[in-house]
């Protein structure tokens, strides 16, 4: 089990540490229906990335055989996520905004306040399957957890937790707002400004790591 969960691990505090969904939420709960579309989003998040997690492990274990050695195929996965990641990270690098500047916020953020409880949680699962982040980063977690030498048991467990610890980017921001008194709202603005700020480095020195864990593994493993 401990060498599922060691191999997802990575990929998914990447998924929970996205800026995106953080400042998302914030915003909806700072709304007169902040708490329906706060806990509509969440649902959508968990349910979206359970989803892509299942899916992806299910077809990787389908192709693996518990208990022998890893198959070639998975370490080529292993090459091209990496390299991926390298591409990533160089492209939200390059996006970061320069002195004096700010990027501009996308529409959806300009109407978040008249989201319903619905749209809300489109959006979050919007936030997990189309964007490339984070679509490339559940599905390197999963193919991770499919293509170790252990059992259903073992990879199930890590696939939820996989799915828990991604979504803790929505779970803790709504934690807060329902159980965290007057002061909540002060505390969730101060995460989403400091997480909009720091959003390219946090992000590029995520993919990073990523990227060189992959394509050292899947080196390793090819030769």
């Amino acid at each position: 089990m401990g060498e599922a969960i060691g191999a997802m691990l990575a990929s998914a505090v990447g998924i929970a540490i996205s800026p995106l969904p953080l400042i998302a939420i914030v915003l909806m709960l700072a709304t007169p229906r902040g708490r329906g579309n706060g806990i509509a989003f969440t649902a959508g998040w968990l349910s979206a990335l359970a989803i892509v997690v299942t899916v992806v492990t299910l077809a990787g274990s389908g192709l693996t055989t518990t208990g022998k050695t890893t198959p070639s195929w998975a370490y080529w996965l292993k090459l091209v996520l990496g390299v991926l990641f390298a591409l990533m990270a160089v492209k939200q690098w390059q996006g970061r905004p320069r002195a004096g500047h700010e990027n501009a916020a996308p529409k959806w953020m300009q109407t978040i306040d008249q989201f319903t409880p619905g749209k809300a949680a489109g959006l979050a699962a919007v936030l997990v399957a189309a964007n490339p982040k984070n679509l490339v980063l559940a599905i390197g977690g999963a193919a991770a957890i499919a293509t170790t030498n252990t059992f259903t048991g073992a990879k199930t467990v890590a696939a939820v937790l996989m799915v828990l610890i991604g979504s803790l980017c929505t779970l803790i921001p709504l934690g807060v707002y329902l159980l965290g008194g007057p002061r909540a709202g002060q505390v969730l603005t101060g995460w989403k400004t400091w997480m909009a700020a720091h959003n390219n480095a946090i992000m590029t020195t995520v993919l990073l790591v990523l990227a060189a864990k992959y394509i050292g593994d899947a080196l390793t493993g090819l030769a």
